[in-house]
């Protein structure tokens, strides 16, 4: 497996896979975003950093990043090209593996893609309420996985 915990030196390419792919999970919204890159968003940042925090790694590039805090899924993100080859089927896989009890996680409503593959391993809806991005509100929903798959 290609998938490592991070270190220090991952922190560039993860705020680039970031910045190329955020705003994707936000496209279904009718509204329109700017994106507020990571290292500029103290509460994801931080909410991050507190993360474990594990990359894919291919040939010394890094694809990939996914992070969990406690039963919280806090990230899965793909770089744009690498999508579509299990990268993050793999990411979210060991992400799920490395969670005793109950996982969760947060998921703009609108992002039907990603709901439907949470929906494939066992996550249903618990929750739907209002938040922002970059001062922007969004409908979100927390997901849990109800069952073992």
């Amino acid at each position: 497996m290609n998938i490592r915990a991070y270190t220090q030196n991952d922190l560039a390419s993860i705020f680039d896979i970031y910045r190329r792919s955020k705003l994707d999970e936000l496209k279904f919204e009718e509204k329109v975003f700017t994106l507020l890159p990571l290292e500029e968003d103290k509460e994801r940042l931080r909410g991050l950093m507190e993360s474990q925090i594990y990359v894919y790694q291919e040939q010394g590039q890094i694809l990939g990043f996914g992070a969990n805090c406690g039963h919280e899924i806090r990230a899965l993100f793909v770089a744009p090209k690498h999508r579509g080859k299990g990268v993050g089927k793999a990411l979210f896989e060991f992400l799920l593996s490395n969670i005793h009890g109950q996982p969760c996680l947060y998921v703009a409503s609108t992002n039907q893609p990603a709901k439907y593959l949470y929906h494939e391993y066992g996550f249903s809806v618990t929750e739907t309420f209002e938040t922002t991005y970059n001062q922007v509100s969004v409908i979100a929903q927390k997901m849990v996985r109800m069952a073992s798959v």
